[in-house]
């Protein structure tokens, strides 16, 4: 078995796809609608084929309340590594995010945390190289 997609609930879909394409970098995938429902994934550019995360939007009061939930006790939504997490945290930024923490090194690893103007925190994550 393989992980395809993976969802993450957003506030608001068109504002989540411009924050996660043009301050992360990710490429849109997919995008399609039926009536009121829009699916809507994005992916990485380094593995274009690899798992998705759908930008699902929050609009089931049980993923409003568990998105809040989980942002309010400071844990991330979503994870993703990096090679170069100074050098990613400089040009995200640089492109307007906000860092609720710096790169910072923990028990091996670097990480960094920032807000994706949805409702989420993201953890960027390098790992320590032994």
């Amino acid at each position: 078995m393989k992980i395809k997609v993976t969802s993450i609930y957003v506030d608001d879909q068109e504002k989540a796809l411009r924050f996660y394409t043009d301050v992360l970098g990710l490429k849109k995938k997919t995008d399609f609608s039926n009536g009121p429902y829009r699916w809507l994934t994005v992916t990485s550019p380094e593995e274009p084929s690899g798992t998705e995360l759908q930008l699902a939007l929050n609009s089931n009061p049980a993923a409003k309340a568990y998105q809040q939930a989980i942002f309010e006790q400071g844990q991330p939504a979503v994870m993703f590594f990096t090679e170069d997490i100074k050098d990613d945290y400089e040009r995200i930024k640089a492109r307007g995010a906000e860092f609720t923490m710096p790169p910072t090194d923990v028990t091996g690893s670097t990480i960094a945390m920032l807000k994706d103007t949805c409702g989420n925190l993201i953890q960027m994550t390098q790992l320590a190289r032994w």
